[in-house]
């Protein structure tokens, strides 16, 4: 009888892992990202209907605080019904806002529906889309494979911001440019939900007994310090995402395919060159170096006057995202038990939404007193506390994957 090898073994293992199920996965969350970077225009949006950067920062807000609110209040619905029947739900949620979105360029108080209903779609497709990898991998491997899939957004980021450029590059008309962006991203997430149906078709469906409702499970399973992390995930989302458009705009830069190409490939460089750390560093000490890199991009783009000074700090800000995210989810949904996976993967994403919520509507304020660069400034100095702060956390508490590795 033979005995196969370490190295055989580790092979069959991520042949097992990088299945069918982890491509149409990295497929699906490809299209969605392409899709939401199409919407990146919002605030240009809100710009040509008449709104300003603070009434971008308070639809944003409101946004994410019904979001959050129906995450909290749902999140145990993924455990209890399963990705199989939710994950569906939230996708139509997410076309049904991309057409109130093409409706709102008709009627103003439209944006906030939209806003509301894209937004609690697209937080509840994310969250779907990590529980359901989570479920699919060896326990020890889910920081690995929830950064491996998040490559897929860098994919869809590049593709979905150079597509919108070249929408507005080659339609002059305001309106017609975002009912083709927003229209567009509706027909990908159309084709995002047929994937989703295809991935989930034989997935076990069967309805559990109800879960404890998410607020119980936060307190039972408190996530710790990385909420800190989760929170500045979630305002440099709006600092890049929602109001560098209108700083593009503001100095008059054409484009932000410029900037989330630098992003989305520094990010996926970074992602493959460092997916190894969580097990030699630890996981903390990727939270940390993730959230100086935000510290560094922010605090960089509040210099830039030209096109081509997006690119160190889009590969600055790349490099914390590409470390940020896979930590901040791994240790965040691994306090909770597998069998209440689904809402810890659902509260810490919370956690970034509820980063969103504190710092659009401050940043919008602080954008139309002061200017863009010192609202960056802001951020940045934010993001700094933040990795100060969470450092104390990484001297003192060493990470189970980095000690497992070791022995």
């Amino acid at each position: 009888m033979t005995i196969p090898s370490s190295a055989d073994l580790r092979e069959e293992t991520a042949s097992a892992v990088y299945g069918r199920i982890f491509w149409l996965a990295y497929l699906a969350n490809s299209a969605l990202v392409m899709a939401n970077a199409l919407t990146f225009r919002f605030a240009e949006l809100v710009h040509f209907l008449g709104g300003s950067e603070t009434i971008v920062g308070d639809i944003v807000a409101l946004g994410t605080l019904i979001a959050v609110i129906v995450r909290l209040s749902v999140s145990h619905v993924l455990d209890d019904y399963g990705t199989r029947r939710v994950w569906p739900v939230c996708s139509v949620l997410f076309i049904l806002g991309c057409v109130l979105f093409i409706a709102a360029t008709y009627a103003f108080w439209l944006l906030y529906v939209a806003r509301v209903t894209f937004f609690v779609g697209l937080t509840g497709m994310f969250a779907c889309s990590m529980t359901h990898i989570q479920n699919h991998v060896p326990l020890n491997r889910r920081t690995e494979v929830i950064g491996n899939l998040g490559s897929s957004g860098f994919v869809g980021m590049i593709l979905g911001s150079n597509v919108g450029d070249w929408i507005l590059y080659l339609v002059t008309q305001p309106r017609l440019q975002f009912l083709i962006l927003f229209g567009a991203a509706g027909l990908i997430g159309i084709a995002y939900l047929i994937i989703v149906i295809a991935l989930t078709y034989n997935d076990r469906s069967e309805v559990r007994d109800p879960s404890p409702m998410a607020f119980r499970l936060l307190f039972r399973y408190w996530p710790g310090t990385v909420v800190i992390a989760a929170m500045t995930m979630g305002l440099g989302v709006t600092a890049t995402q929602t109001f560098l458009t209108r700083f593009a705009t503001s100095q008059h830069i054409e484009g932000i395919g410029f900037f989330f190409t630098g992003y989305a490939i520094s990010a996926f460089v970074f992602r493959l060159l460092v997916q190894n750390w969580s097990q030699t560093i630890g996981r903390h000490w990727m939270l940390v170096r993730g959230l100086i890199g935000h510290t560094v991009g922010h605090f960089l783009l509040a210099f830039v006057a030209d096109a081509w000074q997006l690119i160190i700090p889009s590969i600055v800000c790349g490099f914390g995202h590409a470390l940020l995210f896979p930590a901040v989810v791994s240790l965040g949904s691994g306090t909770f038990p597998k069998q209440f996976r689904g809402a810890g993967t659902a509260i810490i994403l919370g956690f970034t939404d509820f980063g969103s919520l504190v710092f659009a509507p401050v940043l919008g304020r602080i954008s139309d007193q002061f200017g863009f660069p010192v609202m960056y400034g802001v951020s940045a100095a934010v993001a700094l506390t933040m990795a100060i702060g969470y450092s104390v956390v990484a001297i003192r508490h060493s990470d189970e994957e980095s000690r497992s590795y070791a022995t």
